[in-house]
């Protein structure tokens, strides 16, 4: 089911119309660019989340606020960054509401529902994932926002809630610690475990 077309969701996409039903007045325009924005605000919440449902229900989350305090944006700034900076804070906010949560803490249900890659592709991409996973939070969420989500180091840092040196700083160890998981990564897969019992 679409985002869009939950009923319990905002429904940017019912056109100029969609105003009358509510108090605050809204521009067909910024409907249009909400929702040019899904995509990347979708990959965004999965590389929080790392779970496709949580991702989904995080944008619905941040589209439902979007809607609510569209009247707190200012037409003219950065409608990217608003949006990923109430996308980020939403992530953090249901975190701290879930740390007494314990739920499928040893993985066997998880590991149910995942099936091994049959293209090289796959393997690459989820040996990626599992990479990225293996980042500090911080690191990965810069180097998501700049590599992934393509904003520049002065929107990622103002989303952030940093100084733009320490986001430039944060990718840079990203990139550089996500290197070496990879290259360690291959090397392991290329000679074997030398640990592993015989």
């Amino acid at each position: 089911m679409s985002l869009l077309s939950q009923s319990s969701g905002p429904r940017l996409d019912r056109g100029p119309e969609a105003a009358s039903d509510v108090s605050l007045p809204v521009s067909e325009t910024w409907q249009q660019d909400v929702i040019a924005l899904i995509p990347a605000l979708r990959a965004f919440a999965w590389s929080l989340s790392r779970n496709g449902s949580d991702a989904d229900d995080l944008v619905q989350d941040t589209l439902i606020k979007a809607w609510t305090h569209r009247d707190k944006f200012e037409p003219g700034t950065n409608l990217r960054a608003w949006l990923f900076t109430i996308l980020r804070n939403t992530f953090y906010t249901n975190a701290v509401r879930r740390r007494r949560e314990v739920g499928d803490e040893n993985g066997k249900h998880a590991a149910t529902l995942q099936a091994a890659p049959t293209q090289d592709w796959s393997v690459a991409l989820r040996s990626l994932q599992q990479a990225l996973h293996k980042l500090p939070d911080e690191h990965r969420e810069a180097l998501v926002l700049v590599g992934a989500a393509g904003l520049t180091y002065e929107e990622a840092a103002e989303i952030c809630g940093c100084a733009l040196g320490t986001i430039k700083s944060r990718v840079n160890r990203a990139r550089s610690r996500l290197l070496k998981i990879l290259d360690a990564e291959e090397a392991a897969d290329a000679f074997g475990d030398s640990s592993e019992p015989v």
